[in-house]
Parts: structure tokens; C-alpha cells; sequence
């Protein structure tokens, strides 16, 4: 379940910030040319966007790479980053498969209540 939750951590991180590279590019986009009506408008909370573009890969990536050692705060740290895509980025075409994986990776790692390693956190 560890290894589960790192893999799928870390492929959400990567997918997620590929959706950030595009949010934040976005935003700045509409922030230096303006908008054209009808096809494309800036976001109603630019910070939101940005924040999590920025920080919810971060924490996908982070805890994946702690499910291992430290199930129970890499778990927690998936969630943290799936909420955080949702509110960024809302659930969408772009953003399912990132949200899932670490979504499951979180669920996986909180799960591990029983690890292969003799340090289990609950």
C-alpha cells in the first residue's frame, strides 16, 4: 500500500504541476494582455489559482516521497494537495486524473495502518 501510494503520489504531483504550469500561465496571460470577450476571461480569484497551481503538486510530490517512511503524514499531505486541486482548479478533464491519484494515494497511505516496516502509526 506504501509503494502504491508513492507511485501514484508522485504521478499526480507531476500531472498536477503540468495543470499549474497551464493556470499560472493563464492567469498571467490575461493579467498582461487582457481579456477577449467571449473566449477568454480571467479567473474570478487569481491567487487561488496561482496558490494551488504552486503548492498542490508540491504536496503530491511530498507525500508520496514520505508514504514509505512516514505513512500516516504523506497520506495527509495526498489529501491536502487533492483538496487543493479541487478548489484551484475545480474536477474537469484536466484535473480528474491528478485529483484521483492523489486522492487514493492519500486514502493508500492513511491505510497502511499495518506496514511491511515495524514502525506503524496507529
Amino acid at each position: 500500500m506504501r509503494n502504491a501510494a508513492l507511485v501514484l503520489g508522485i504521478i499526480a504531483g507531476i500531472v498536477g504541476m503540468i495543470v499549474g504550469f497551464f493556470g499560472w500561465g493563464y492567469t498571467a496571460l490575461i493579467a498582461e494582455y487582457g481579456e477577449l470577450d467571449g473566449i477568454a476571461e480571467q479567473v474570478n480569484n487569481v491567487e487561488l489559482v496561482r496558490i494551488s497551481a504552486l503548492v498542490s503538486p508540491l504536496l503530491a510530490i511530498a507525500g508520496g516521497a514520505m508514504a514509505r517512511a512516514r505513512a500516516l503524514w504523506g497520506g495527509v499531505l495526498l489529501l491536502a494537495s487533492a483538496a487543493g486541486m479541487y478548489l484551484g482548479f475545480g474536477f474537469n478533464v484536466f484535473t480528474m486524473f491528478p485529483i484521483a491519484f492523489a486522492g487514493l494515494a492519500g486514502l493508500l497511505a492513511v491505510a497502511a495502518g499495518k506496514p511491511d516496516e515495524p514502525k506503524a502509526h496507529f
